[in-house]
């Protein structure tokens, strides 16, 4: 039913009448925004990073800046901060195998990429922040460089992600979730302050890099997910100063840097072996009659 306004003359449509054009956008609108599955854990990873942030402040910066000196709270802090972006993790890669095998809400990819961003960009920039407030050896400003360094390499990474389309099954740079869990891994093997300052921009470099990264799918995903439940068990036991936690933790810590740097090192021999290949193809093909 169209209704002409006595004052302007102009027509609006009644959207309360069924079968009309609007009516039928209005009743559309809330399919089309309706939340799936996926984007619920999605927003669980969103929640877990928000959270991070929220123990490393309360836990760790405040308590250094009153002089609390609370040693045990600082290290079930940072602990709890680790932790949940190790879930963060988790719901991320549910997230894709639930939006693979059901669906996903038009909003799916921008809630990604938002969560994303706060959970592995903001979380382990704010963490490095911190550690060059409360570490002895720290530069504080320089160590809020290096936060911003992470932060901007997540962002353009997430960026490049939307834009650029590469083969399936492999992400272009280093996986956010992999990078933020290696720049928090440099931050706890406390080495000193150059050496965790060049581990953390190398690590940014990487996100941003060419390098190639398989997708955690298959087997691959099942390894993944067992490497964050047994990075978890070695932070609780290093949160609760278990016998040896602290020997533990630092070499899960290490051996994530280890895996940092040896899986760019693989793709670039196989791509060098891929180059190798088709140039002997080729050649051989040019010799045929």
């Amino acid at each position: 039913m169209t209704v002409i306004d006595p004052d302007t003359q102009a027509g609006w449509v009644d959207t309360t009448e069924p079968g009309s054009e609007a009516a039928d956008e209005t009743e559309e609108m809330p399919l089309s925004l309706r939340l799936s599955i996926a984007d619920t854990l999605t927003l669980g990873n969103a929640t877990c990073g928000f959270m991070a942030v929220y123990f490393t402040t309360t836990g760790i910066l405040i308590p250094h800046l009153v002089g609390s000196g609370e040693s045990g709270m600082a290290r079930h802090s940072a602990a709890t901060a680790v932790i949940l972006m190790l879930c963060a993790a988790v719901f991320d890669l549910f997230d894709g195998l639930v939006a693979r095998k059901l669906r996903s809400s038009p909003m799916g990819a921008e809630l990604d990429n938002l969560s994303d961003l706060i959970s592995f960009g903001l979380a382990p920039a704010y963490f490095v922040l911190v550690y060059g407030m409360v570490a002895d050896d720290a530069h504080q400003k320089v160590s809020a460089v290096a936060a911003i360094v992470v932060l901007l390499a997540v962002v353009l990474r997430l960026a490049r992600f939307s834009c650029v389309t590469m083969k399936d099954g492999m992400f272009q740079g280093m996986p956010s979730p992999f990078g933020a869990l290696t720049v928090v891994s440099i931050v706890l093997l406390e080495l000193p302050f150059i050496p965790t300052l060049l581990a953390i921009i190398g690590a940014a470099w990487l996100m941003v890099s060419r390098v190639e990264y398989p997708k955690p799918r298959g087997k691959l995903a099942i390894a993944m997910l067992s490497w964050i439940v047994g990075a978890m068990g070695l932070l609780a036991a290093w949160a609760f100063d278990a016998p040896g936690g602290q020997l533990l933790l630092q070499t899960g810590c290490a051996l994530q840097i280890v895996l940092a740097a040896t899986i760019p090192l693989f793709a670039t021999a196989r791509r060098v072996n891929t180059f190798r290949d088709n140039r002997r193809e080729a050649r051989a093909s040019a010799q045929l009659p």
